[in-house]
């Protein structure tokens, strides 16, 4: 049986005793029905993991024994800030779940001209919660010991006209460049995702102001959620860690 592997939201020490967080406590003594003596493996985001080991199950409750620390870097080269625009429903969330996969390492929902979804306020609040939840089990399923973050959604304007230093890349389906041409090296990239619509003509103009380059995929139309994924697997094959 496969170890399971929990997060933990605060700092971890080498051989401490430590309870559980309400949810990790939840997954561990209801759903995987763990009892004292079992193994679990912990991480806390700073790219260290814990071998631990259960020393008390209560109703509400895990207590776990901590080993020492070691760091297990699995962390791809190449850092990914993905820019997805929200889409609907469960799309958003494989989105995010398999980007984290794959190696993004921050993601930045944002609302276009079509964007679809309509969230504001405490919807909104309450989808970024669900979302960092979704990315903390992702990396607690693929092995990675560093959490990526979800920032909160904004524009999609006020989101190109940021600057970080990166290689910035809008998918297009009449551009001239693909991923493969693109100059080498690259660490730092920027990938915009428009929505199920498409981007709006305007939209494209304002993303080559800002310094966006368009690239192409290939010749067939990909829904949204399948073009993050595609095109994240490239740029990890041609600068990151994908072989």
């Amino acid at each position: 049986m496969r170890i399971p592997r929990i997060y933990h939201p605060q700092p971890l020490t080498d051989r401490a005793e430590i309870a559980l967080s309400e949810d990790a406590a939840n997954h561990v003594g209801r759903v995987l029905r763990m009892s004292a003596g079992q193994a679990l493996q912990l991480f806390d985001g700073s790219n260290q993991v814990f071998d631990a080991e259960i020393v008390r199950v209560d109703k509400k409750s895990v207590l776990v024994r901590l080993g020492d620390g070691r760091v297990d870097d699995i962390e791809s080269p190449l850092n990914l800030h993905l820019g997805q625009v929200i889409s609907r429903g469960e799309k958003m969330e494989f989105t995010i779940q398999k980007s984290i996969e794959l190696g993004v390492n921050v993601i930045t929902p944002l609302f276009s001209e079509r964007c679809g979804v309509k969230l504001d306020g405490e919807r909104l609040a309450k989808k970024i919660q669900q979302w960092q939840k979704i990315a903390i089990a992702a990396c607690e399923q693929c092995g990675r010991n560093r959490i990526p973050e979800i920032r909160e959604a904004m524009s999609l304007e006020a989101w190109c006209a940021e600057q970080d230093g990166s290689l910035k890349l809008n998918l297009h389906p009449r551009a001239s460049h693909s991923i493969n041409t693109l100059p080498q090296p690259v660490d730092r990239v920027r990938l915009l995702i428009g929505p199920e619509g498409g981007l709006s003509a305007d939209e494209i103009a304002m993303t080559t102001d800002h310094g966006f380059t368009d690239i192409l995929l290939g010749p067939r139309v990909l829904r949204t959620e399948t073009t993050a994924l595609t095109a994240i697997t490239a740029l990890q094959v041609r600068f990151g860690d994908l072989g």
